[in-house]
């Protein structure tokens, strides 16, 4: 049996591992299978890195969203300040300049006119619509087959399982 620092080692290089992209899965699986101590102390040691890693997630998720507003805002910004320059270009009356760095020109949008529907959907006539294809009614389905219907195009799965770690 190895002692609880060759322990703690394992556990805190497999746990290293696992934010290494380089690294395989299953690497990192064997070596938690190789560390040598009771089930109970290795599900002590899963759980407790799983928390840390869950964590991680965590923080990862509000930097995300962090980085996320930080990009629309630099956008609007963008677009704010392009809105403004054509403004002002066509105030002057210059819409069509080069300088030493770039070249402007204001001209408007190539293809088709955009178009704007002003009605609710029921008062277009029908030529103007696009059918939908019928989709199941999956609750409907679920209620039958549980209320004992026989169906021939579906049937209810056993439930899985999951670990759950408190």
């Amino acid at each position: 049996m190895a002692s609880l620092y060759e322990l703690t080692e394992n556990f805190l290089e497999a746990q290293e591992m696992l934010f290494d992209e380089e690294v395989e899965m299953e690497t990192i699986l064997n070596t938690l299978d190789c560390i040598d101590c009771l089930i109970e102390e290795k599900a002590d040691n899963y759980a407790k890195i799983m928390k840390y890693v869950e964590g991680q997630i965590v923080i990862a998720k509000s930097e995300r969203e962090r980085l996320y507003q930080r990009e629309k805002m630099l956008e609007k910004r963008c677009k704010t300040m392009k809105e403004h320059l054509k403004q002002c270009m066509e105030v002057t009356g210059k819409t069509k300049f080069k300088t030493a760095l770039y070249s402007f020109s204001i001209q408007k949008y190539g293809g088709v006119k955009p178009l704007q529907i002003d009605a609710d959907v029921n008062d277009i006539p029908t030529k103007y619509l696009i059918p939908q294809p019928p989709k199941p009614d999956t609750a409907a389905i679920r209620k039958a087959l549980e209320e004992g219907a026989k169906l021939h195009f579906a049937h209810l799965e056993e439930k899985g399982t999951s670990l759950r770690i408190r």
